[in-house]
C-alpha cells in the first residue's frame, strides 16, 4: 500500500517533499487524479511510465501554479496566452513549442512540443506551489484503463509503485482536460475532446479558426503531439457495449453468456435484468462526473461485461460519447 494522506499543510508538505526528491505522489485535480513526478527529472518522469506501462511515444501533460510557470516550459504567443487567461485554472491543456531544457525528453515523447495546464483543485495547486516545480502528470491508473476519480481507484490500479497519495476526495468533472494545440497565431486545433467543451473554447478562440482533429486515432507508434490519441483508451477490462434504451434488455441477455453484467443507465433505472447496474445524470457534465466511477464500481462488482445506455447526440454530450466509443473498442 502506498502512503495515503489527507491533503492538509502536513500531507502537502510531504508531498512535495517527495516530488522534490524524485519520487511519485497521486493527486487529485477538477479532472481526474494524476500521477505526478517532477517534470525536469527525467528518471522520475521514466518511473511514471514504467508505473503505468505507459508507451513512451504517448507524451504527458506538464501541471503549473500559473501562466507565468507555463511560460517557463512553453512558449506562449498571443492565442495561447488569451486561452490561458480564459481558461486557468481549469480542465484545458495547451500545447506549446517546448522551452528547451525545462522539461525532460520523456515528459514530451522526445517531440518540440508540450502540453501544460493551471488545474483549478486546490489540492493541486497546492502543492504546484510548495513543490515549486512544473509536475508531469498523466492520468493515475495503468494505460488505457479507466481513469481515477477517487484515491481508492489510484491505489487498486497501481498500488507500491507509487509513493505517496493525497486523498482530495471525488474529481468533481470526472474525465480529462480538452487539450488545444495553441502553437499557431492563425489556427488553434482540439486534440481531444474534454471536461472544457468545443463550443465555449470555439467562442474564445475567435477570430482564430478552431480546426477538431479529436478524432483522430495514433499514428503506430510514432510520438504523438498529445496523450489520449489511441483507438482503445478510458476503456475498462470488463468487455463494454453502448446500446440505445430499447436494446438495453436484449443486450444484456446477449451479455449474460460472458458472465456477470453490469448496465449503466441515463437519468433513471433501465428495468433490465443485471447483476448491477448504476444510474448516472441525465446532463452531460453530471453523467460525466460519475462515469469512470460507475465503471470502476461495476469492475470491483466483479462484472464481466457491461452495457451502457447509448447518450445523446447533441453536441454538449461529444466528449462522453468519444470516451465511451474508446471503451467500448476491443482489445487487442
Amino acid at each position: 500500500m502506498p502512503l495515503i494522506l489527507a491533503p492538509d499543510a502536513d500531507g502537502i508538505r510531504r508531498a512535495a517533499e517527495v516530488l522534490r526528491a524524485g519520487g511519485l505522489v497521486a493527486f487529485p485535480t477538477e479532472t481526474v487524479y494524476g500521477l505526478g513526478a517532477r517534470a525536469d527529472d527525467e528518471a522520475a518522469v521514466r518511473r511514471i511510465y514504467a508505473a503505468k506501462g505507459r508507451p513512451p511515444e504517448n507524451p504527458s501533460i506538464v501541471h503549473v501554479a500559473s501562466i507565468d510557470d507555463a511560460g517557463r516550459v512553453g512558449h506562449l504567443g498571443a492565442a495561447a496566452r488569451a486561452l490561458a487567461a480564459a481558461f486557468w485554472p481549469g480542465p484545458l491543456t495547451l500545447v506549446l513549442d517546448a522551452v528547451p531544457g525545462a522539461v525532460a525528453r520523456a515528459v514530451t515523447a522526445g517531440g518540440p512540443s508540450v502540453g501544460v495546464r493551471v488545474p483549478a483543485h486546490p489540492v493541486a495547486l497546492a502543492l504546484l506551489r510548495a513543490a515549486q516545480l512544473p509536475i508531469a502528470a498523466p492520468s493515475a491508473n495503468r494505460s488505457t484503463h479507466v481513469s481515477p476519480t477517487l484515491a481508492a481507484h489510484v491505489v487498486s490500479s497501481l498500488g507500491e509503485s507509487v509513493d505517496l497519495v493525497l486523498d482530495g476526495g471525488p474529481s468533481a468533472c470526472g474525465i480529462e482536460s480538452t487539450i488545444v494545440d495553441a502553437r499557431r497565431e492563425d489556427e488553434l486545433v482540439l486534440l481531444r475532446l474534454g471536461a472544457l467543451d468545443a463550443a465555449t473554447v470555439a467562442s474564445f478562440a475567435s477570430p482564430r479558426t478552431l480546426v477538431d482533429r479529436s478524432s483522430r486515432l495514433d499514428a503506430g507508434g510514432a510520438p504523438a503531439l498529445a496523450p489520449g490519441a489511441q483507438a482503445r483508451h478510458y476503456a475498462p477490462a470488463a468487455v463494454l457495449v453502448v446500446v440505445p434504451r430499447a436494446e438495453l434488455p436484449l443486450a444484456v441477455a446477449r451479455a449474460a453468456p460472458r458472465g456477470r453484467v453490469g448496465v449503466i443507465a441515463v437519468g433513471s433505472p433501465a428495468g433490465a435484468p443485471c447483476h448491477a447496474e448504476r444510474v448516472l445524470g441525465a446532463g452531460p457534465a453530471a453523467y460525466a462526473s460519475g462515469l469512470y466511477s460507475a465503471l470502476h464500481d461495476l469492475e470491483a462488482a466483479g462484472c464481466d461485461a457491461i452495457v451502457v445506455e447509448r447518450v445523446p447526440d447533441d453536441a454538449g454530450w461529444a466528449a462522453v460519447r468519444d470516451r465511451l466509443r474508446r471503451a467500448s473498442v476491443p482489445a487487442s
